[in-house]
């Protein structure tokens, strides 16, 4: 099956500037196509992997990837899709962020320097003489068009407007588009659908200025089946680094998704085959929990390995069926004899263990009858925890049915 197909089939394509032209492309060469990420945290998020996936989809058909990560253009903060400036990184955090995701990279692609890249576009864009960048490539761009690009007007409708350094982002990556087609045959730029315009800006100056066609394709934004942006959840977001999100915790992310959800995620998070997939996609009713599993299962194991997998399948199961004798694999928080001694109220503990984000959320859980402790309802909002709810100095704190953390007295 022809790459583009592949894409399309798993529902990675929002977008395509020539479909038919990245077709013939696809069938008659090996592809280098890239995706610039921004250095504005440590690790990437559940939503990074759309990206992340397509590319490693691609290089398993024999294609090259280059993972641009922002060093450069995360100085000025990309403004698509954003309602206020972000807030300016120094370069010691960016240097620090890029560490730790560029590892992450490595868990989906292989960016070994010949079959994949992992490049930081400070490398030509730090040391850029502006008067002679200007001349070079700001010529190219008409301020009343690139003023129609969504992300810029929307932010110009607003009281906070555009800052003149954001309004050079998409000049920036454009020129990316540029430098990677000259330094390394590039010839797709993928990204999300927000970045449609910024990614047409470098198709154009390519166009322009190497009288070379080149492509431009963008992924979905995808939300649940629930209307929540993929990779949020109401505890907040979902890390692919373990010591933010545990494996366990990734685990249930997948496995609680939602039963829309679970055909469309098996196609986009893993590498199962579609007749594979297709068969699960007639299963119905409980049955639909073995698909889940499937998905949890093959998408923990791609970001921690498979020990860790097994060993949150395992205690998952565990959980699911009340068997609570091993609870060790389960999230973990430890807390000081003392405080156990004094109690603690259930809001709070809900809140310090990461089950609800705030008191407010955690009050609302015990009001609902969704908090539990060792399998017993919360049903006092001044409800304590305390010694009494320990058994060999462990509890089991619960937020529904599904998310289960275990409380160790210290």
């Amino acid at each position: 099956m022809n790459a583009l197909e592949v894409l399309k089939t798993r529902g990675f394509i929002q977008q395509c500037s020539d479909e038919n032209g990245l077709k013939d492309l696809f069938s008659n060469s090996a592809v280098t196509y890239y995706v610039g990420f921004d250095p504005t945290a440590e690790s990437f998020h559940v939503g990074s992997l759309i990206p992340i996936m397509a590319m490693a989809h691609l290089q398993r058909l024999g294609h090259k990837p280059i993972a641009i990560i922002g060093g450069g253009t995360g100085l000025i903060g990309d403004p698509s899709g954003k309602s206020e400036m972000r807030k300016l990184l120094s370069r010691e955090d960016i240097a620090n962020n890029m560490a730790k995701l560029s590892q992450q990279f490595n868990r989906y692609l292989l960016l070994d320097g010949e079959k994949g890249l992992l490049i930081d576009n400070a490398d030509w864009i730090v040391g850029l003489n502006y008067i002679e960048f200007l001349r070079d490539i700001g010529r190219y761009f008409k301020v009343n068009e690139m003023i129609k690009n969504e992300g810029y007007r929307l932010r110009l409708e607003r009281e906070e407007g555009l800052s003149f350094i954001e309004f050079n982002y998409q000049l920036l990556q454009a020129y990316d588009f540029l430098v990677l087609f000259d330094r390394y045959g590039c010839m797709l730029q993928m990204g999300g659908d927000d970045q449609w315009g910024n990614i047409l800006a470098g198709v154009d100056l390519v166009k322009k200025m190497r009288k070379q066609v080149v492509f431009a394709l963008t992924f979905p934004l995808i939300t649940t089946a629930r209307g929540q942006k993929m990779g949020k959840t109401e505890a907040g977001a979902i890390w692919l680094d373990a010591t933010k999100t545990s494996p366990y915790d990734l685990y249930q992310y997948w496995i609680n998704c939602d039963d829309r959800d679970v055909i469309r995620f098996l196609k986009m998070f893993t590498f199962l085959p579609m007749e594979e997939i297709e068969k699960m996609a007639e299963l119905q009713g409980a049955e639909l929990r073995k698909a889940k599993e499937i998905l949890a299962f093959e998408a923990t194991r791609l970001c921690h390995g498979e020990n860790e997998a097994v060993k949150a399948q395992q205690t998952a199961r565990a959980a699911f069926s009340k068997e609570k004798e091993d609870s060790t694999g389960l999230p973990t928080t430890t807390v000081s004899k003392s405080r156990i001694a004094a109690g603690i109220l259930a809001v709070d503990l809900l809140v310090e263990i990461g089950l609800v984000p705030s008191k407010s959320a955690a009050r609302r859980l015990i009001e609902q009858g969704g908090a539990y402790v060792n399998d017993e309802k919360i049903t006092a909002i001044d409800a304590v925890v305390n010694e009494s709810s320990f058994q060999s100095g462990v509890c089991i704190v619960r937020h529904g049915k599904k998310q289960h953390h275990r409380v160790v007295v210290e």
